[in-house]
Protein backbone atom coordinates (compact mmCIF):
# COMPACT_ATOMS: atom_id res chain seq x y z
CA UNK A 1 0.00 0.00 0.00
CA UNK A 2 0.83 3.73 -0.88
CA UNK A 3 0.47 6.13 2.04
CA UNK A 4 0.66 8.89 0.30
CA UNK A 5 -1.85 8.08 -2.52
CA UNK A 6 -5.22 9.98 -1.25
CA UNK A 7 -8.61 8.32 -1.09
CA UNK A 8 -11.84 9.16 -2.87
CA UNK A 9 -15.29 7.91 -1.72
CA UNK A 10 -18.07 8.76 -3.70
CA UNK A 11 -21.88 7.21 -3.18
CA UNK A 12 -20.88 3.70 -4.49
CA UNK A 13 -17.24 4.08 -4.78
CA UNK A 14 -13.65 4.01 -2.82
CA UNK A 15 -11.05 5.04 -4.95
CA UNK A 16 -7.21 4.15 -3.40
CA UNK A 17 -4.31 3.20 -4.04
CA UNK A 18 -2.96 -0.31 -4.86
CA UNK A 19 -2.83 -2.66 -2.89
CA UNK A 20 -0.74 -6.11 -3.26
CA UNK A 21 -4.17 -7.99 -2.52
CA UNK A 22 -5.95 -6.01 -5.83
CA UNK A 23 -3.15 -8.19 -8.26
CA UNK A 24 -5.27 -10.82 -8.97
CA UNK A 25 -8.38 -9.01 -10.35
CA UNK A 26 -5.55 -7.12 -12.75
CA UNK A 27 -3.76 -9.63 -13.56
CA UNK A 28 -7.31 -11.14 -14.53
CA UNK A 29 -7.92 -7.88 -16.66
CA UNK A 30 -4.21 -8.01 -18.15
CA UNK A 31 -4.90 -11.70 -19.43
CA UNK A 32 -7.92 -10.79 -20.99
CA UNK A 33 -9.07 -9.27 -23.94
CA UNK A 34 -10.56 -6.42 -22.82
CA UNK A 35 -6.49 -5.70 -22.11
CA UNK A 36 -6.16 -5.27 -25.70
CA UNK A 37 -6.96 -1.71 -25.48
CA UNK A 38 -4.05 -0.80 -23.07
CA UNK A 39 -1.53 -2.66 -25.38
CA UNK A 40 -2.37 -6.48 -23.56
CA UNK A 41 -3.29 -8.87 -23.12
CA UNK A 42 -0.45 -9.67 -21.30
CA UNK A 43 0.93 -12.56 -19.24
CA UNK A 44 1.28 -12.37 -15.28
CA UNK A 45 4.30 -11.42 -15.39
CA UNK A 46 4.00 -8.62 -17.44
CA UNK A 47 1.24 -7.66 -15.70
CA UNK A 48 2.98 -7.83 -12.23
CA UNK A 49 5.70 -5.20 -13.94
CA UNK A 50 2.14 -2.79 -14.82
CA UNK A 51 0.82 -3.10 -11.77
CA UNK A 52 4.42 -2.03 -10.31
CA UNK A 53 4.31 0.93 -12.20
CA UNK A 54 0.90 2.20 -10.55
CA UNK A 55 3.49 2.20 -7.31
CA UNK A 56 6.34 4.24 -9.29
CA UNK A 57 4.03 6.29 -10.56
CA UNK A 58 2.93 8.03 -7.45
CA UNK A 59 6.24 7.94 -6.44
CA UNK A 60 7.97 9.85 -9.07
CA UNK A 61 4.91 11.97 -10.08
CA UNK A 62 2.87 12.52 -7.24
CA UNK A 63 0.27 11.24 -8.87
CA UNK A 64 -1.30 7.90 -10.70
CA UNK A 65 -4.29 5.58 -11.26
CA UNK A 66 -6.59 4.35 -8.12
CA UNK A 67 -7.87 1.57 -7.89
CA UNK A 68 -11.39 1.72 -7.78
CA UNK A 69 -13.12 -0.15 -5.32
CA UNK A 70 -17.17 -1.25 -5.19
CA UNK A 71 -18.03 0.08 -1.45
CA UNK A 72 -20.64 -2.08 -0.69
CA UNK A 73 -18.72 -5.30 -1.70
CA UNK A 74 -14.91 -4.25 -1.47
CA UNK A 75 -14.31 -5.86 -4.25
CA UNK A 76 -12.01 -4.18 -7.33
CA UNK A 77 -13.53 -2.84 -9.87
CA UNK A 78 -10.99 -1.12 -12.42
CA UNK A 79 -8.61 1.70 -12.19
CA UNK A 80 -8.85 5.43 -12.81
CA UNK A 81 -6.44 8.22 -12.70
CA UNK A 82 -3.87 10.30 -14.47
CA UNK A 83 -0.50 8.61 -15.81
CA UNK A 84 2.48 10.17 -18.04
CA UNK A 85 4.11 7.85 -18.96
CA UNK A 86 7.54 8.56 -20.93
CA UNK A 87 7.57 10.19 -24.17
CA UNK A 88 4.21 10.73 -23.55
CA UNK A 89 2.47 14.54 -24.89
CA UNK A 90 0.68 15.44 -21.44
CA UNK A 91 -0.50 13.72 -18.70
CA UNK A 92 -3.94 11.67 -19.53
CA UNK A 93 -6.89 10.58 -17.83
CA UNK A 94 -7.42 7.26 -18.11
CA UNK A 95 -9.60 4.14 -16.79
CA UNK A 96 -10.05 0.41 -16.96
CA UNK A 97 -12.94 -1.95 -15.48
CA UNK A 98 -12.69 -5.24 -14.59
CA UNK A 99 -15.00 -7.76 -15.71
CA UNK A 100 -18.45 -7.67 -14.10
CA UNK A 101 -18.26 -3.86 -14.20
CA UNK A 102 -19.20 -2.45 -16.87
CA UNK A 103 -22.61 -0.52 -17.98
CA UNK A 104 -23.32 0.10 -14.38
CA UNK A 105 -22.19 4.18 -14.51
CA UNK A 106 -19.05 3.06 -12.06
CA UNK A 107 -15.95 4.44 -14.69
CA UNK A 108 -18.35 7.51 -15.60
CA UNK A 109 -18.57 8.36 -11.74
CA UNK A 110 -14.99 7.43 -11.11
CA UNK A 111 -13.24 9.13 -13.49
CA UNK A 112 -15.24 12.56 -12.42
CA UNK A 113 -14.07 11.99 -9.09
CA UNK A 114 -10.89 11.42 -10.38
CA UNK A 115 -10.68 14.52 -12.98
CA UNK A 116 -11.74 17.14 -10.06
CA UNK A 117 -9.32 15.84 -7.54
CA UNK A 118 -6.57 16.24 -10.51
CA UNK A 119 -7.70 19.72 -11.32
CA UNK A 120 -8.05 20.74 -7.40
CA UNK A 121 -5.10 19.25 -5.88
CA UNK A 122 -2.52 18.28 -8.32
CA UNK A 123 -2.95 21.22 -10.69
CA UNK A 124 -4.07 19.18 -13.37
CA UNK A 125 -6.98 20.37 -15.38
CA UNK A 126 -8.71 20.40 -19.15
CA UNK A 127 -6.66 16.68 -19.01
CA UNK A 128 -6.17 14.42 -22.11
CA UNK A 129 -7.55 10.95 -23.09
CA UNK A 130 -5.62 8.48 -25.46
CA UNK A 131 -8.60 6.63 -27.08
CA UNK A 132 -8.13 3.96 -29.66
CA UNK A 133 -10.42 5.17 -32.41
CA UNK A 134 -12.06 1.51 -32.35
CA UNK A 135 -12.79 1.73 -28.86
CA UNK A 136 -16.63 2.89 -29.20
CA UNK A 137 -17.08 2.65 -24.84
CA UNK A 138 -14.11 4.92 -24.03
CA UNK A 139 -14.97 7.32 -26.73
CA UNK A 140 -18.59 7.39 -25.32
CA UNK A 141 -17.14 7.81 -22.00
CA UNK A 142 -15.06 10.57 -22.92
CA UNK A 143 -18.07 12.46 -25.10
CA UNK A 144 -20.32 11.83 -21.57
CA UNK A 145 -17.51 13.65 -19.53
CA UNK A 146 -17.56 16.49 -21.91
CA UNK A 147 -14.23 15.93 -23.42
CA UNK A 148 -13.79 16.78 -27.42
CA UNK A 149 -11.59 15.25 -30.07
CA UNK A 150 -9.03 17.68 -30.29
CA UNK A 151 -6.40 15.84 -32.77
CA UNK A 152 -5.20 12.59 -33.79
CA UNK A 153 -2.20 11.36 -32.25
CA UNK A 154 -0.28 8.18 -31.26
CA UNK A 155 0.18 6.40 -27.93
CA UNK A 156 3.03 3.72 -27.19
CA UNK A 157 3.20 3.73 -31.26
CA UNK A 158 -0.51 2.89 -31.83
CA UNK A 159 -2.58 5.88 -33.36
CA UNK A 160 -5.38 7.28 -31.27
CA UNK A 161 -8.10 10.36 -30.67
CA UNK A 162 -6.62 12.66 -28.33
CA UNK A 163 -9.65 14.09 -26.55
CA UNK A 164 -9.45 17.22 -24.07
CA UNK A 165 -11.63 17.29 -21.07
CA UNK A 166 -13.41 20.31 -20.13
CA UNK A 167 -11.73 22.59 -17.36
CA UNK A 168 -12.41 21.58 -14.16
CA UNK A 169 -11.56 25.18 -12.62
CA UNK A 170 -13.82 27.07 -14.92
CA UNK A 171 -10.59 28.42 -17.21
CA UNK A 172 -10.24 28.12 -20.74
CA UNK A 173 -8.52 24.58 -21.26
Amino acid sequence: MIEDVPVIETERLILRGPEERDFDAFAAFSASERAKWIGGPFPRDRAWGGFLNTFGHWALRGYGMWMIEDRATGAPAGRVGVINNDGWDEPELGWHLFEGFEGQGVAYEAALAARAYAAEHQGLDALISYVDPANHRSAALARRLGAKIERDGTVNGHACKVWRHPSVMGEAA
